[in-house]
This record gives structure tokens, sequence and C-alpha cells, in this order.
């Protein structure tokens, strides 16, 4: 609840419909009691979107509730693209809140792994093929782009994560630093600063986040960090 913030409590508060997946509900649930709640489990997002606008339409003030930030590989995307195909664009009015994307609230628990140039990829093959998938890892090791794994494993998908780590083995050291954090600011949080040539796969599921370094990422104390260049450049 620390990391909600005041604009998003608020129009938490001021809304009369909470809609949003089953888990993120329960995380937020000290302020919606005795609101009405629409709730799914994964891979309802449509028919969870969809319903939202139907009670908007109905003239409900209605919030979608998203981890991390809704237009981080979230929902406020969705929202948009269904009131253009229902023609509702200019009926309903959208106002997406920014929030706090896992990839910040991972970074911040490493110590500052993407002070410099980055890139995200999800490895979640549902909505994406995996040859674009691909295509973008290779893009990220080219480019020596900090490399931030969303989606790493399911169980379902359990070997996208090797295959990756793979691809982004071709462009760095086995010696390059690897976070990777669980839960991230939630119960069961972990923290875990490896390297490539040892990051173990096995505890990996949907709610753990990877941050590969780029080539001048390194461990300093007990903290990854990319240096963004200022003590090459300036004296103290």
């Amino acid at each position: 609840m620390e990391h909600l913030s005041i604009a998003a409590k608020r129009a938490i508060e001021e809304c009369e419909v909470i809609v949003g997946y089953k888990k993120y509900i329960e995380l937020i649930n000290p302020i919606i009691e005795g609101k009405e709640v629409y709730s799914t489990s994964m891979m309802g997002e449509i028919k969870r979107c969809a319903s939202a606008i139907d009670l908007a339409k109905q003239g409900k003030d209605t919030c979608v509730v998203c981890s991390g930030d809704s237009g981080i590989y979230g929902l406020a995307g969705l929202i948009i693209e269904l009131l253009e195909k229902k023609d509702l664009l200019d009926e309903i009015s959208v106002e997406v809140i920014p929030g706090i994307p896992a990839f910040v609230a991972s970074a911040s628990l490493l110590g500052a792994p993407i002070v410099h140039d980055f890139a995200s990829v999800s490895l979640s093959d549902l909505l994406t093929s995996w040859e674009v998938i691909e295509k973008r890892l290779v893009a990220c090791g080219e480019g020596d782009f900090v490399t931030i794994i969303y989606n790493p494993k399911s169980k379902k998908r359990n070997w996208q994560l090797d295959r990756a780590i793979e691809i982004l083995k071709r462009y760095r050291s086995e010696f390059t630093p690897v976070g990777v954090v669980k839960n991230a600011t939630r119960e069961g949080e972990t923290v875990i600063i490896t390297t490539l040539g040892r990051v173990d796969t096995s505890n990996i599921d949907m709610f753990t986040l990877i941050i590969i370094g780029n080539s001048k990422t390194k461990n300093i104390g007990n903290y990854m960090v990319t240096p963004r260049g200022y003590l090459e450049k300036y004296t103290e």
C-alpha cells in the first residue's frame, strides 16, 4: 500500500466500481471496502475490460486496477482499443494514472542497474510470436542494453527463459551481473544477485522479474550498478 500513489489511491476511493484480476483486488482490499467489485482470474482480460466499459456506460465511475503501471504490459491500451471498437471514445472518458512498474520496484531493490539505457522484453508468446521475441532479444544483445525480462516462466512456458539466456550469452560475459527479484515490494519478496553464467531458473515464475546487466554493469558491495559515466567524465 505504501507504493500506491496519492492520485491512484484517490481514484480508487472515489470510484463506485473496482474491476481487476483477483490477486490485484486482494492487494487493495483495505481501501475498497463496501464498493462494488468485479474480478476475474488470469486470462480474463478482455471480459474484464469489456465489463468495465459496460459499467461506465451505465454512468458508474469505474476503476480498472492493474499491477505496477497500467500502461506497461497492462490494460490501459486494451481499454482504449475496445472503446474504439465499440465507437465509445467520445462517450466514455479515460484517465490513465501512472504507477510504479515492476522493473522500477525491482531495480530499487537491486541498487541501480538501470541508470543507463535499458530495454524490456516479455517472454510470453501468448500474444507475440516467439520469432519476434527472439529478434528483440538479439537486438538487446547487439545494442548492449541492460535487459529486463518480464513474464520469464510459467508452468506451461518452461523453456523460453533458458533460450533467452542462451541468446544473451552470445553478447555478454558469463560474469555479467544478473538480478532476480520475486514479488517485488510484496509479501514473499526475494532478491538475488547472480551472474549470467550461474542463473538458477528452477524457482523462477510469473511473479519474478530479471534484470540482466550490460557490458558495464558491475557489483559494488551488495548493489548491482550500471554506471552512467559521471566518474569517467567529471572529477569531484
